[in-house]
């Protein structure tokens, strides 16, 4: 499975910050594009340095983008990796149902084919419960973990399936046909951003709907997202999570609106031996790394040193 390098192709399904570049590797699943800091630019070589990993959430237009107002402030300290994963962004979106084993497995290989040894990765919402489904099952791959409202989204037995979103996304040909319409267009892409994402909807610039719209309108890219939003992604964390092992920190934006801060307690109190810190950000939603990343960083910046 090879490796490549490129510089930005003019896609702007994901805004580079300056001083980062594209990469990619080949998975079991397809090709899968990561960005990482040139050593060039912040004059130094990325093989001397320790490995962070952000790991994105799902959502209409997911991608790595939703962590670059964060990681270029880790840049100097760290050789950054952070993925569009499959279905998303600028990776390849094979038209299939995807499945939680899917991720597990792709993620997997792209630590395996990134880093030499174990490292601390942030993931966030879903994908945040499925690095800790891979934390238990591939510990020897996660030094430390910090996941941002991590969920299964059928956590305590509430299945999402059941939903009416959920039926929706499962009704075929209407389910592309609305996802055309009413996601991949900068009004889609903006509710919802407004109403899933941000707790202040002043907070969303047009870079944000850009860079999210973008990505939504990649080739094939409903099938990732139709997945994730009739349910095919969803478990039940509550589950699993006693197993988990690796130091982990959560963190909640208050007003979260897939999941609450309360979920987040629950969980973490099922296992207090490997979750040593819950804690909720006030004032923000979903993707607090969007809405207020000086906060978040920070935040990661305290919890990296206290579960090193």
């Amino acid at each position: 499975m090879g490796r490549s390098s490129s510089r930005s192709d003019g896609d702007t399904s994901m805004i580079l910050p300056p001083g980062f570049e594209q990469q990619s590797i080949s998975t079991s699943l397809g090709r899968m594009v990561y960005y990482t800091n040139s050593g060039s630019f912040w004059d130094f070589d990325p093989s001397n340095k320790p490995t962070l990993v952000f790991l994105h959430g799902f959502g209409g237009g997911s991608s790595a983008y939703e962590w670059s107002k964060v990681f270029p402030a880790f840049a100097s300290d760290y050789r950054i990796l952070a993925p569009d994963l499959l279905g998303w962004g600028r990776s390849e979106h094979p038209e299939r149902n995807y499945l939680v084993e899917d991720y597990l497995k792709t993620i997997a290989e792209f630590l395996e084919q990134t880093c030499t040894a174990p490292v601390p990765i942030i993931a966030s919402s879903l994908t945040g419960g499925l690095a800790i489904r891979l934390a238990i099952t591939r510990s020897e791959l996660f030094q430390s973990l910090i996941a941002i409202a991590p969920s299964g989204l059928s956590d305590f037995g509430n299945s999402y399936s059941s939903s009416f979103l959920a039926q929706l996304a499962g009704l075929p040909y209407l389910n592309r046909w609305l996802y055309a319409t009413a996601i991949a267009t900068p009004g889609g892409i903006r509710n919802f951003l407004e109403q899933r994402q941000f707790a202040q909807p002043n907070r969303i610039y047009s870079e944000i709907v850009e860079a999210y719209l973008a990505s939504a309108k990649q080739t094939n890219a409903e099938s990732a997202a139709l997945s994730f939003l009739r349910g095919d992604l969803s478990f039940d964390l509550a589950l699993y999570i006693s197993q988990l092992q690796v130091p982990t920190a959560i963190l909640w934006g208050e007003k979260s609106q897939f999941t609450n801060f309360e979920l987040g307690k629950r969980l973490a109190a099922l296992n207090p031996a490997a979750i040593r810190y819950c804690e909720v950000i006030p004032d923000v939603g979903l993707t607090p790394q969007l809405e207020l990343p000086a906060v978040t960083i920070g935040l990661i910046r305290h919890y990296l040193q206290d579960l090193a």
